[in-house]
Protein backbone atom coordinates (compact mmCIF):
# COMPACT_ATOMS: atom_id res chain seq x y z
CA UNK A 1 0.00 0.00 0.00
CA UNK A 2 0.76 3.33 -0.73
CA UNK A 3 2.06 5.54 1.95
CA UNK A 4 0.77 9.01 2.93
CA UNK A 5 3.68 11.10 1.44
CA UNK A 6 5.61 10.51 -2.34
CA UNK A 7 7.55 13.08 -3.88
CA UNK A 8 9.00 11.56 -7.52
CA UNK A 9 11.04 13.18 -9.57
CA UNK A 10 10.08 16.39 -8.40
CA UNK A 11 11.90 19.88 -9.21
CA UNK A 12 10.29 23.11 -8.43
CA UNK A 13 11.86 26.78 -9.78
CA UNK A 14 11.39 30.04 -8.65
CA UNK A 15 12.35 32.04 -11.37
CA UNK A 16 16.17 31.13 -12.17
CA UNK A 17 16.28 29.72 -8.51
CA UNK A 18 15.80 25.93 -8.34
CA UNK A 19 14.91 25.13 -4.81
CA UNK A 20 14.33 21.55 -5.01
CA UNK A 21 16.32 19.83 -7.83
CA UNK A 22 14.88 16.05 -8.98
CA UNK A 23 13.94 15.09 -4.99
CA UNK A 24 12.27 11.80 -4.83
CA UNK A 25 11.44 10.49 -1.30
CA UNK A 26 8.54 8.61 0.17
CA UNK A 27 6.88 7.98 3.55
CA UNK A 28 4.99 5.45 5.19
CA UNK A 29 2.08 5.44 7.61
CA UNK A 30 3.65 5.84 11.53
CA UNK A 31 6.89 7.04 10.55
CA UNK A 32 8.52 10.18 12.27
CA UNK A 33 11.01 11.72 9.80
CA UNK A 34 13.30 14.60 10.07
CA UNK A 35 14.29 16.83 7.51
CA UNK A 36 17.21 18.77 8.08
CA UNK A 37 19.42 21.25 5.52
CA UNK A 38 20.55 24.64 5.75
CA UNK A 39 18.49 28.03 5.44
CA UNK A 40 17.28 28.03 1.75
CA UNK A 41 18.23 24.40 1.42
CA UNK A 42 13.99 23.22 0.31
CA UNK A 43 12.77 21.79 3.02
CA UNK A 44 9.92 24.36 3.60
CA UNK A 45 9.12 24.30 0.09
CA UNK A 46 8.76 20.65 0.22
CA UNK A 47 6.54 21.21 2.91
CA UNK A 48 4.42 23.37 0.69
CA UNK A 49 4.10 21.11 -2.03
CA UNK A 50 2.42 18.62 0.38
CA UNK A 51 -0.35 21.10 1.45
CA UNK A 52 -0.96 22.21 -1.99
CA UNK A 53 0.05 25.74 -1.25
CA UNK A 54 2.32 25.51 -4.34
CA UNK A 55 2.74 22.96 -7.57
CA UNK A 56 6.18 21.40 -8.65
CA UNK A 57 7.71 22.55 -11.97
CA UNK A 58 8.45 19.31 -12.66
CA UNK A 59 7.52 15.70 -11.34
CA UNK A 60 4.59 14.25 -9.04
CA UNK A 61 3.69 15.00 -5.42
CA UNK A 62 1.07 12.84 -3.94
CA UNK A 63 -0.64 13.03 -0.57
CA UNK A 64 -2.63 10.01 0.34
CA UNK A 65 -2.38 8.88 -3.71
CA UNK A 66 -3.72 12.05 -4.42
CA UNK A 67 -2.84 16.00 -5.80
CA UNK A 68 -2.76 17.59 -2.87
CA UNK A 69 -4.57 20.49 -3.92
CA UNK A 70 -7.59 18.19 -3.95
CA UNK A 71 -9.26 19.28 -0.29
CA UNK A 72 -10.33 15.76 0.24
CA UNK A 73 -6.89 14.28 0.00
CA UNK A 74 -6.11 17.44 2.90
CA UNK A 75 -9.16 16.41 5.38
CA UNK A 76 -6.51 14.25 7.64
CA UNK A 77 -3.67 16.36 7.46
CA UNK A 78 -2.42 19.00 9.73
CA UNK A 79 0.26 21.62 9.57
CA UNK A 80 2.05 24.34 11.46
CA UNK A 81 4.23 26.35 8.89
CA UNK A 82 6.83 28.34 10.59
CA UNK A 83 5.25 31.68 11.30
CA UNK A 84 2.54 31.71 14.16
CA UNK A 85 -0.19 33.85 12.66
CA UNK A 86 -3.51 33.86 15.45
CA UNK A 87 -6.46 35.34 15.48
CA UNK A 88 -6.06 38.82 17.95
CA UNK A 89 -9.66 38.47 18.93
CA UNK A 90 -10.05 34.43 19.71
CA UNK A 91 -9.86 32.72 22.57
CA UNK A 92 -7.27 29.62 22.48
CA UNK A 93 -10.44 27.26 22.81
CA UNK A 94 -12.17 28.94 20.48
CA UNK A 95 -9.23 28.67 17.84
CA UNK A 96 -9.02 25.25 18.53
CA UNK A 97 -12.47 24.64 18.31
CA UNK A 98 -12.50 26.64 14.71
CA UNK A 99 -10.04 23.93 13.47
CA UNK A 100 -11.71 20.99 15.13
CA UNK A 101 -14.60 21.35 13.28
CA UNK A 102 -12.61 21.35 9.28
CA UNK A 103 -11.89 17.24 10.48
CA UNK A 104 -14.52 14.44 10.11
CA UNK A 105 -13.45 12.77 13.45
CA UNK A 106 -11.15 15.35 15.38
CA UNK A 107 -9.91 14.15 18.01
CA UNK A 108 -11.43 15.55 22.00
CA UNK A 109 -10.32 18.99 22.99
CA UNK A 110 -9.42 18.52 26.32
CA UNK A 111 -7.05 15.85 25.38
CA UNK A 112 -5.24 17.94 23.15
CA UNK A 113 -4.80 20.61 25.95
CA UNK A 114 -3.76 18.68 28.70
CA UNK A 115 -1.14 16.99 26.07
CA UNK A 116 0.19 20.44 25.52
CA UNK A 117 -0.05 22.45 28.32
CA UNK A 118 -2.57 24.38 27.57
CA UNK A 119 -5.00 24.44 30.46
CA UNK A 120 -3.80 27.63 31.94
CA UNK A 121 -4.53 29.20 28.90
CA UNK A 122 -7.56 28.11 27.30
CA UNK A 123 -9.94 31.09 28.09
CA UNK A 124 -6.64 33.33 27.31
CA UNK A 125 -7.42 35.98 24.09
CA UNK A 126 -4.59 34.93 21.56
CA UNK A 127 -3.78 38.51 21.09
CA UNK A 128 -2.24 38.31 24.50
CA UNK A 129 0.02 35.70 24.18
CA UNK A 130 3.80 35.61 24.26
CA UNK A 131 5.20 34.07 21.11
CA UNK A 132 6.24 30.92 22.92
CA UNK A 133 2.57 30.58 24.15
CA UNK A 134 1.37 30.82 20.85
CA UNK A 135 3.56 28.32 19.02
CA UNK A 136 2.34 26.17 21.38
CA UNK A 137 -1.25 26.52 20.22
CA UNK A 138 -0.12 27.29 16.52
CA UNK A 139 1.51 22.98 17.11
CA UNK A 140 -1.61 21.81 19.10
CA UNK A 141 -3.69 23.08 16.05
CA UNK A 142 -1.61 20.66 13.87
CA UNK A 143 -2.93 17.96 16.25
CA UNK A 144 -6.52 18.75 17.02
CA UNK A 145 -8.34 17.15 14.23
CA UNK A 146 -6.59 13.86 15.19
CA UNK A 147 -5.03 13.94 11.58
CA UNK A 148 -3.11 11.31 9.83
CA UNK A 149 -0.45 12.98 9.46
CA UNK A 150 1.06 16.15 10.85
CA UNK A 151 3.99 18.57 9.24
CA UNK A 152 5.91 20.56 11.26
CA UNK A 153 7.65 23.43 10.33
CA UNK A 154 10.16 24.54 13.20
CA UNK A 155 8.12 23.53 15.50
CA UNK A 156 9.77 24.29 18.67
CA UNK A 157 10.85 28.12 17.31
CA UNK A 158 10.71 30.96 20.18
CA UNK A 159 10.28 28.07 22.91
CA UNK A 160 12.87 27.39 25.59
CA UNK A 161 14.49 24.75 26.60
CA UNK A 162 12.06 23.65 29.24
CA UNK A 163 8.98 24.44 26.67
CA UNK A 164 10.77 22.36 24.08
CA UNK A 165 10.78 19.59 25.81
CA UNK A 166 7.75 19.70 27.08
CA UNK A 167 6.15 19.73 23.44
CA UNK A 168 8.44 16.93 22.55
CA UNK A 169 6.65 14.92 24.71
CA UNK A 170 3.57 15.88 23.59
CA UNK A 171 4.67 15.56 19.73
CA UNK A 172 5.78 11.85 21.06
CA UNK A 173 2.66 10.85 22.47
CA UNK A 174 0.08 11.73 19.44
CA UNK A 175 3.36 9.72 17.15
CA UNK A 176 2.95 6.84 19.74
CA UNK A 177 -0.74 6.92 18.88
CA UNK A 178 -0.46 6.52 15.25
CA UNK A 179 0.32 9.73 13.76
CA UNK A 180 2.82 10.48 10.85
CA UNK A 181 4.94 13.02 11.70
CA UNK A 182 7.15 14.98 9.27
CA UNK A 183 9.66 17.47 11.00
CA UNK A 184 11.93 20.40 9.83
CA UNK A 185 13.88 21.97 12.54
CA UNK A 186 17.41 24.00 13.07
CA UNK A 187 17.59 22.53 16.60
CA UNK A 188 19.01 19.32 15.59
CA UNK A 189 18.37 17.94 19.00
CA UNK A 190 14.79 17.94 18.14
CA UNK A 191 15.37 15.29 15.05
CA UNK A 192 17.41 13.39 17.54
CA UNK A 193 14.23 13.38 20.38
CA UNK A 194 11.71 12.80 17.57
CA UNK A 195 12.62 11.54 14.19
CA UNK A 196 13.36 7.62 13.59
CA UNK A 197 14.44 8.61 9.74
CA UNK A 198 16.27 11.81 8.64
CA UNK A 199 16.55 13.02 5.57
CA UNK A 200 19.34 15.70 4.79
CA UNK A 201 18.47 18.38 1.75
CA UNK A 202 21.07 20.56 0.42
CA UNK A 203 21.14 22.89 -2.21
CA UNK A 204 17.97 21.41 -3.26
CA UNK A 205 19.20 18.02 -3.35
CA UNK A 206 18.48 14.98 -0.90
CA UNK A 207 22.13 13.72 0.16
CA UNK A 208 21.22 11.72 2.49
CA UNK A 209 17.90 9.36 3.46
CA UNK A 210 18.18 7.07 6.31
CA UNK A 211 18.00 6.28 10.01
CA UNK A 212 19.43 8.69 12.66
CA UNK A 213 21.38 6.12 13.91
CA UNK A 214 22.81 5.03 10.34
CA UNK A 215 23.36 8.48 9.35
CA UNK A 216 25.76 9.37 12.48
CA UNK A 217 27.61 6.03 12.14
CA UNK A 218 28.04 6.50 7.94
CA UNK A 219 30.40 10.02 8.07
CA UNK A 220 32.76 7.87 9.65
CA UNK A 221 34.31 10.98 11.44
CA UNK A 222 34.94 10.99 15.66
CA UNK A 223 35.30 13.87 18.02
CA UNK A 224 38.66 13.68 19.91
CA UNK A 225 38.45 15.73 23.58
CA UNK A 226 41.45 16.28 25.44
CA UNK A 227 43.40 18.93 27.87
CA UNK A 228 46.72 20.11 27.39
CA UNK A 229 47.07 20.65 24.33
CA UNK A 230 46.76 24.72 22.91
CA UNK A 231 44.15 24.70 20.02
CA UNK A 232 47.06 26.26 17.91
CA UNK A 233 49.07 23.29 17.95
CA UNK A 234 45.76 21.02 17.16
CA UNK A 235 44.73 22.56 14.13
CA UNK A 236 48.85 22.71 13.09
CA UNK A 237 49.00 19.19 13.23
CA UNK A 238 45.47 18.39 12.15
CA UNK A 239 44.27 21.21 9.06
CA UNK A 240 41.49 19.52 8.58
CA UNK A 241 40.23 18.95 11.55
CA UNK A 242 37.38 20.78 13.01
CA UNK A 243 38.81 22.39 16.44
CA UNK A 244 37.40 23.59 19.47
CA UNK A 245 37.35 24.92 22.78
CA UNK A 246 34.12 23.16 24.61
CA UNK A 247 31.52 25.61 25.94
CA UNK A 248 32.64 26.55 29.28
CA UNK A 249 35.91 25.59 29.59
CA UNK A 250 38.56 27.82 30.98
CA UNK A 251 41.49 29.00 28.89
CA UNK A 252 44.87 27.52 29.09
CA UNK A 253 46.93 24.37 28.62
CA UNK A 254 44.09 22.51 31.09
CA UNK A 255 41.15 23.72 28.77
CA UNK A 256 39.04 20.71 27.53
CA UNK A 257 39.32 21.07 23.50
CA UNK A 258 37.31 19.04 20.87
CA UNK A 259 39.06 17.70 17.28
CA UNK A 260 36.27 16.39 15.15
CA UNK A 261 38.72 14.07 13.00
CA UNK A 262 37.73 11.46 9.87
CA UNK A 263 40.38 9.07 11.50
CA UNK A 264 40.60 8.98 15.14
CA UNK A 265 43.43 6.46 15.71
CA UNK A 266 45.55 8.19 13.25
CA UNK A 267 45.53 11.80 15.05
CA UNK A 268 46.13 9.98 18.04
CA UNK A 269 49.11 8.78 16.99
CA UNK A 270 50.17 12.12 15.59
CA UNK A 271 49.87 13.45 19.80
CA UNK A 272 51.88 10.77 20.45
CA UNK A 273 54.47 10.93 17.50
CA UNK A 274 54.87 14.62 18.68
CA UNK A 275 54.79 14.02 21.91
CA UNK A 276 52.49 16.03 23.18
CA UNK A 277 51.31 16.33 26.94
CA UNK A 278 47.35 15.40 26.33
CA UNK A 279 45.54 14.12 28.80
CA UNK A 280 42.06 13.37 29.93
CA UNK A 281 41.61 11.97 26.12
CA UNK A 282 37.93 10.37 25.03
CA UNK A 283 37.05 9.42 21.72
CA UNK A 284 33.12 8.99 21.10
CA UNK A 285 31.11 9.31 17.63
CA UNK A 286 29.76 11.83 15.41
CA UNK A 287 26.48 13.46 17.02
CA UNK A 288 23.99 14.46 14.73
CA UNK A 289 25.41 17.88 14.27
CA UNK A 290 28.46 16.32 13.17
CA UNK A 291 26.91 14.35 10.67
CA UNK A 292 24.67 17.14 8.96
CA UNK A 293 27.82 19.70 8.83
CA UNK A 294 30.15 16.32 7.26
CA UNK A 295 27.34 15.86 5.07
CA UNK A 296 26.14 19.40 3.69
CA UNK A 297 29.63 20.87 3.67
CA UNK A 298 30.85 22.10 0.01
CA UNK A 299 33.35 19.33 0.07
CA UNK A 300 30.55 16.59 0.37
CA UNK A 301 28.43 18.42 -2.75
Amino acid sequence: MTGPVQLLGVTKRFGDVTALDDVSFEVDAGECVGLLGPNGAGKTTALSLLTGVRQPTTGTVRLFGADPRNPAARRTLGSTPQATALPDSLRVREVLELVAAHYPAPAPRDRIVSEFGLDDLVDALCGGLSGGQQRRVAVAMAFVGDPRLVLLDEPTTGLDVEGRRALWQAVRARHAAGCTVIVTSHHLEEIEQLAERVIVIDDGRIRADDTLSSIMAGVGRRRVTLRGVEPAHLRALEPDAAITVVDGASPGPSALVSAVVSDADAFVRKLVAHELPFFDLQVRGATLEEAFLSLTSPSSR
